[in-house]
């Protein structure tokens, strides 16, 4: 089961990082271009036109060309190479303007911006328009709506971890009778077991993989089109403006913008704290509440140099998750 799941995870992540992602706008010695005033990192593979950083994309894109040719003149690239870098340079005026964006702009790209990003993309652009240009609450709407139409398939993955902590009392039993018994007939006897312990409770152990099928791809396409669709991250939220971190907020400031991580950190805990395995023995569960700690620490601390837009996508996700978990455990 394990090994299942975690081959279906690394498919998921190799087709991510093949067919594509987003690509930091970067000078011609390689180092990432921010905006001054929010530190948002600009995106070179924009799905459409930038407004607000238009000045700050064509002053790092005419920046670039000089230095390549700088490169060319002084004989660090070749002819082929130059002419390879310039012809590769981002031209703003040629993207469509963000509002008028389609799911089929710019043609078929690659499977993943294709068939996953762009489609979101354009939702999010939709539900912006119909919300009076309000893209912070399009991001939270287009998220809640997300859960919603995965929600069959989580609700079946929490009941099944609610029969899971019911059955834990067998299955540690057979744990604890084949302890030390690594022969083929053992193996076998307890893997029989198992299953009919699994088929008393009606656990499929597949189910969990089934739910990671659906939500990794979700995840990395929202992440990117958050990322890649300037709308997002040029306008403002209940006062904070979306391109901005809150390390770059309080460094203004603009302190108000150090409550952004406190909010990710206590939802993260609690969706965590809600969403933990109670099957394993006693060494395994203290592992994963370790790892667990360790992953609500890390997502605190990244989420300083987050921008906004990811913060609201990921406060209303995990905000999603603690009411559907609590639902669940009402319900049974």
């Amino acid at each position: 089961m394990k090994k299942n799941k975690k081959l279906i995870i690394l498919l998921l992540v190799s087709i991510f990082l093949i067919t594509g992602c987003t690509k930091q706008l970067k000078d011609a010695k390689g180092n990432i271009i921010k905006d001054e005033d929010t530190n948002q990192v600009l995106i070179e593979n924009v799905l459409c036109q930038p407004t607000e950083l238009k000045d700050e994309y064509e002053k790092a894109i005419a920046k670039k060309e000089k230095d390549i040719k700088k490169q060319y003149e002084d004989g660090d690239i070749s002819k082929k190479d130059y002419n390879k870098k310039i012809k590769s340079l981002l031209d703003v005026d040629k993207l469509p303007v963000c509002s008028e964006i389609s799911v089929v702009e710019g043609g078929y790209e690659t499977f993943w911006t294709s068939v996953f990003v762009k489609p979101l993309a354009w939702v999010m652009v939709q539900a912006g328009k119909i919300l009076f240009n309000n893209y912070g609450l399009a991001i939270i709407v287009v998220t809640l709506l997300i859960r919603l139409i995965i929600f069959p398939f989580t609700i079946k993955s929490l009941k099944q971890a609610e029969n899971i902590k019911k059955a834990k009392p067998k299955l540690d039993k057979i744990e604890k009778k084949y302890a030390n018994k690594n022969d083929q007939q053992s193996m076998m006897q307890k893997s029989n077991e198992m299953m009919a312990v699994y088929k008393e409770y009606k656990i499929n152990p597949m189910s969990g993989c089934l739910i990671s099928f659906i939500q990794i791809p979700l995840f990395f396409a929202f992440y990117e089109a958050l990322n890649r669709l300037p709308l997002l991250f040029e306008g403002s939220f209940l006062g904070f403006r979306m391109g901005m971190t809150p390390l770059a907020g309080a460094g203004d400031g603009h302190w108000l913008y150090l409550i952004l991580p406190i909010i990710v950190g206590i939802v993260t805990y609690f969706s965590f704290k809600m969403n933990k395995n109670s099957m394993g023995s006693e060494d395994q569960l203290k592992q994963m509440n370790m790892m667990f700690n360790i992953m609500i620490v890390m997502i605190f601390i990244t989420s300083f140099s987050m921008s906004t837009s990811i913060i609201i996508y990921w406060v209303a996700s995990s905000v999603f998750t603690i009411l559907q978990n609590l639902i669940v455990k009402r319900s049974k």
